[in-house]
């Protein structure tokens, strides 16, 4: 080649580059309002609202104000969850009013944000580039589509606007890839009736509203019932309330019912106690939580400001008393002394910035967690969580709620908590493995033993089931633990005997009639030594929980104190001989038909 047709090709190359056109990707929209089972949770009348994204039902339009059925329309405490093995999602949906205000920001009053649990149920969270236009778009890349265990993806949860509302809203994901909407849990949840604070502002992102990091702390279902500017406990809403089987309610309007509203004083204090009488009359078993003004971050500079919200407070602690004086139980108060908040909480003196939600959430978690008797711990053994690590053989969520509804339509006599171990031995509902079905079906199935065992479970995702109603609704005469072996490689001893401390009283709680057999780590292979003394540990913990224990284990040593391998399948795991001799050593410890109907008697 010449040097005049060389300079000549790389003059051209320059001047005009070579595009490879690259393919782009071919996306699977997903419309949640067509999909066969609900899956927009947050929502308390699902089956009767006008507009598939509403917070009302469609009957409250003639019963509420204008303003307060407007507001209803947002999507404040909305959010969709679904699991997905992909790397990349786009949601895009159109909402109805103008994306941003004054002092809140479009992500907030307009966008969605996207939440991701992975397979040890620790929260993550995905940042999005975002578009707004007619259509907005979050555009979600580079994210790891499976964790260790499996190729089964993990759990999302999307949150919608928290100052808009959504017209439409669809989901895509790469052409291939595996997308399973999730359905709304099974869970009751906790109802907030509040404030524009409630509703969410100032959040700067709608997973940021203290509603949103509540709902994650505890893990519960939120009903997001704050009207901003119009939480003003109206009858017409607080009527509406009782229609939700809840958890908890929460009454938080004081913010809304300050002098300058003009609303009188008695006016006020008798809405707080009408509001608790409606809720106990038609609900008297749920809690109720009341909650004082959180005050304004320039009170202390502003008499006017401050006397507003001091003196709403003062009607708060009168009504209170007032209600407990005329015996109405199960009501809660929650001082503004442990709200807590602080100079850089807020945005304007009255809506929380991000630090301030976070601040309203702990504090309500704290309450909240007293209230249910759910309380957590330091060590990873004593928080609740749930767990997707066995996705390859088992689904954890689905398995959870056939238990749940198992144990209401036909109690269990005696409960068995376990992991794989127990999982697999047998009984129903029926897991995709059995190794000890025989010995399960010759034993254990005639004392109406049920089995809660879910493989790979560790002390604190039995502690998730136990405060998530597996526990609740009926009365069992004994209750067997057998749990922590997949604790061994993540906690020491002393951080696994504390977990079953805390799993032990919350048992206790719900099950107070029940008898409770702990029992011991079963051995495995190159664990002796340790489990050995972890055991012993874990009998003088029963001691000080005056509950029975037993190590039936020791049936699977050997004279130099490894394991019999014939017994197991893989050094951890019984075979169907394991289980025989496992069910023979534990029996004498089994509560049996003919003691309980003599104390039934």
């Amino acid at each position: 080649m010449t040097r005049k047709l060389l300079f000549f090709v790389l003059f051209v190359c320059v001047q005009h580059p070579i595009i490879f056109a690259q393919n782009p990707t071919e996306y699977i929209w997903w419309n949640p309002v067509q999909n066969q089972f609900p899956v927009i949770e947050g929502q308390a009348w699902p089956k009767d609202v006008k507009n598939p994204y509403d917070r009302l039902p469609a009957q409250a339009e003639k019963s509420v104000r204008d303003v307060v059925w407007n507001l209803s329309h947002n999507g404040a405490g909305l959010l969709i969850r679904f699991k997905a093995s992909t790397d990349q999602l786009v949601v895009r949906y159109a909402v109805s009013g103008s994306h941003a205000l004054p002092h809140m920001p479009a992500t907030g009053v307009s966008g969605v944000d996207l939440y991701a649990l992975n397979s040890d149920g620790d929260w993550r969270w995905c940042t999005g580039k975002y578009a707004f236009k007619d259509t907005i778009e979050y555009r979600f890349t580079n994210l790891e589509p499976n964790d260790q265990y499996h190729q089964k993806g993990r759990e999302y949860r999307l949150y919608l606007p928290l100052y808009n509302s959504v017209k439409w809203l669809e989901i895509g994901v790469p052409k291939g890839v595996s997308f399973t909407p999730l359905p709304t849990r099974i869970e009751k949840p906790i109802v907030v009736y509040g404030t524009s604070i409630a509703q969410g502002a100032c959040a700067s992102r709608p997973g940021m509203a203290w509603t949103a990091i509540l709902g994650r702390k505890l893990d519960r279902p939120v009903i997001n019932l704050g009207f901003s500017g119009n939480g003003r406990l109206e009858k017409e809403v607080v009527q509406l309330l009782p229609d939700i089987d809840a958890k908890l309610y929460v009454l938080d309007c004081l913010p809304n019912l300050v002098a300058s509203v003009g609303i009188a004083p008695e006016e006020i204090k008798n809405r707080i106690m009408e509001s608790v009488k409606t809720l106990r009359q038609k609900r008297p078993a749920i809690p109720v939580l009341l909650v004082e003004h959180a005050g304004y971050t320039d009170g202390s500079l502003n008499a006017t400001r401050r006397k507003f919200y001091t003196d709403a407070n003062e009607l708060m602690r009168q009504a209170f008393a007032q209600l407990k004086t005329e015996g109405i139980n199960q009501i809660y108060l929650l001082p503004k002394t442990a709200l807590n908040l602080e100079m850089d909480d807020m945005v304007d003196g009255t809506h929380p910035t991000d630090l301030g939600m976070q601040h309203y959430a702990d504090a309500y978690e704290k309450s909240i967690r007293t209230i249910l008797n759910e309380p957590i711990g330091q060590y990873s053994t004593t928080k609740p969580c749930t767990q997707f690590r066995d996705a390859a053989i088992y689904d954890w969520e689905t398995r959870h709620r056939d238990m749940v509804s198992l144990a209401k339509a036909k109690p269990p006599r005696i409960i068995f908590l376990g992991n794989s171990i127990t999982h697999y031995w047998g009984g129903q509902p029926q897991a995709p493995i059995s190794r000890g079905s025989d010995s399960w079906n010759t034993v254990l199935a005639p004392l109406g033993t049920q089995n809660f065992g879910y493989g790979w479970d560790r002390i604190e995702n039995v502690l998730w089931r136990v405060y998530h109603d597996e526990l609740d609704g009926y009365a069992a005469a004994q209750v067997v633990v057998m749990i922590g072996t997949n604790n061994l490689q993540l906690n020491s001893d002393t951080e696994i005997i504390e977990g079953l401390k805390f799993l032990v009283s919350a048992i206790k709680t719900r099950q107070p009639g029940a008898d409770i057999l702990l029992l011991g780590i079963l051995p495995r292979r190159q664990g002796e030594a340790r489990i050995l003394e972890l055991n012993k540990g874990i009998a003088q913990a029963s001691g000080q929980l005056n509950v029975t224990f037993a190590d039936p284990g020791t049936v699977f040593l050997k004279e130099d104190g490894k394991i019999d391998e014939t017994f197991f399948t893989d050094g951890l795991h019984p075979n169907a001989e394991g289980y025989q001799k496992l069910v023979g050593k534990l029996t004498p410890f089994l509560k049996p038909v003919e003691q309980s109907n003599k104390q039934k008697r």
